[in-house]
């Protein structure tokens, strides 16, 4: 299978898996037992995979600073950033959410900038007026339906750490080529973090036996969803330009505009126009810095 088709797969997997993951939230309603949920089903799916497709025989080839760079990025984009990502669609939805995810290239310029000291050429400012724009229109008190504005900072926070994690892995991945050995780590190491602050958090947490039976279904189906999607990416990686398959990622932002209505509640999940448009931006600004890049 190409490259293209394993990226389309994934960006319509994570626009599926937000689809169902806000539904599940909602549901749920206790932000920290359900990114634990998913955390235990995307750390149990990518060990599977692991085994799958033989990376996990790999595990006696890691050396401790590999170990410690998945685990950082685990961390980074898992333990923090799903847990943002759940609070953000709790907050505002998946409508909303997605598009402010799709800002990741934006800060991806913003860390290069600090860490490396690369600064963005002048094509791409064309780019990131256009996303923030787009940002904007999203986060707008218009476009919000009631919703507080200022919770976009949660979706945007998301995309930041996104784009900070490929940073550990990266120096991972120079110990040991093996991508979905380091995913796995970060999940599972993060499952086991999250699960011992969830445990031992002042005041306990809401036992899943007293949840809805439905939510913790949809919860551990988006969390099997989110860790396939994760590694068809991996794989579409392999096989195309990282351009071509960041490009085809931004299929997950319609996704999420045209199912997250039809699996949750559809006033909380209203589409407007103001969405639709702060989308459209978003992608096009984004485009164009994959584009430069």
């Amino acid at each position: 299978m190409s490259g293209v088709i394993w990226a389309a797969a994934s960006g319509l997997g994570f626009g599926l898996f937000q689809a169902l993951n806000v539904r599940a939230v909602r549901q749920l309603d206790d932000i920290y037992v359900s990114t634990f949920l998913q955390l235990v089903t995307a750390a149990l799916v990518s060990v599977v995979v692991c085994a799958a497709t033989g990376e996990l025989a790999l595990v006696d080839d890691l050396t401790a600073w590999a170990i410690v760079s998945f685990t950082i990025a685990g961390a980074v984009h898992f333990f923090f950033g799903w847990a943002l990502l759940n609070t953000s669609q709790h907050r505002i939805g998946a409508a909303r959410t997605a598009p402010l995810l799709a800002t990741v290239p934006l800060w991806g310029i913003a860390i290069a900038a600090v860490v490396y000291g690369e600064l963005p050429p002048a094509e791409a400012w064309i780019g990131i007026v256009v996303m923030v724009a787009g940002a904007l229109t999203v986060s707008s008190p218009a476009a919000m339906a009631g919703m507080h504005w200022s919770d976009a900072r949660f979706g945007l926070a998301t995309a930041f750490l996104w784009a900070l994690s490929p940073i550990f892995t990266i120096e991972g991945l120079e110990e040991i080529d093996a991508p979905l050995l380091g995913v796995a780590i970060g999940l599972v190491s993060s499952a086991l973090a999250y699960g011992m602050v969830t445990l031992l958090a002042p005041g306990g947490r809401a036992s899943p036996r007293d949840m809805s039976s439905a939510g913790l279904a949809w919860k551990m189906l988006a969390g099997a969803i989110v860790a396939i999607a994760t590694w068809w990416r991996f794989e579409a990686l392999g096989l195309s330009p990282v351009g071509v398959v960041l490009a085809l990622m931004l299929l997950t932002v319609p996704t999420v505009l045209l199912l997250a209505p039809l699996f949750a509640d559809k006033r909380s999940e209203a589409v407007t126009a103001r969405v639709w448009i702060g989308a459209g931006l978003v992608i096009a600004g984004s485009l164009i810095l994959i584009a430069v890049e």
